[in-house]
């Protein structure tokens, strides 16, 4: 397996897609399942409303994870939920070049990530934190910090 920088754009192919459907999983806990499968090294978690048998509401769990974090990833959702089982399998990702750069703005400095395509920068989003704290800090609506960004990217 070749090792890139993560910020390089490259490929992974030794990731594993998990999907599990909990029809039977009060919703407190999913947060908590989530914020475990993060700390356990998932790169993406995620859950997408459903219809089961019956017509029984369920939450589907999505997950993304390199193949050396399944077996933990596996035992937590299998403690921390009411599944009996969990279908998985290989999947090839593709990850753009990123960076970060702090920019200057009226209402202080925000991290921008950027997505880069020969060497170009296609993409830009702000931190989401950053502009949450300035929000709060100016007391003015968030949408008003995010705009000031996209005045600054211009």
């Amino acid at each position: 397996m070749r090792s890139h920088p993560p910020d390089q754009e490259h490929t992974d192919e030794h990731m594993i897609k998990v999907e599990v459907n909990l029809d039977d999983t009060p919703g407190e806990w999913l947060g908590f399942v989530m914020d475990k499968l993060f700390e356990a090294g998932a790169n993406d978690v995620y859950y997408t409303p459903i219809y089961m048998k019956k017509n029984r509401p369920a939450v589907q769990l999505q997950l993304l994870c390199s193949q050396t974090k399944f077996e933990e990833i596996k035992q937590i959702i299998l403690s921390e939920t009411t599944t009996l089982g969990i279908r998985y399998y290989p999947i090839t990702v593709f990850r753009m070049e990123r960076r970060t750069r702090v920019i200057e703005t009226e209402y202080g400095n925000i991290t921008v990530k950027e997505g880069l395509q020969d060497h170009q920068v296609i993409k830009s989003s702000p931190e989401y934190e950053d502009c949450k704290q300035l929000a709060e800090k100016h007391n003015v609506p968030l949408k008003d910090v995010y705009a000031s960004v996209w005045r600054e990217l211009k």
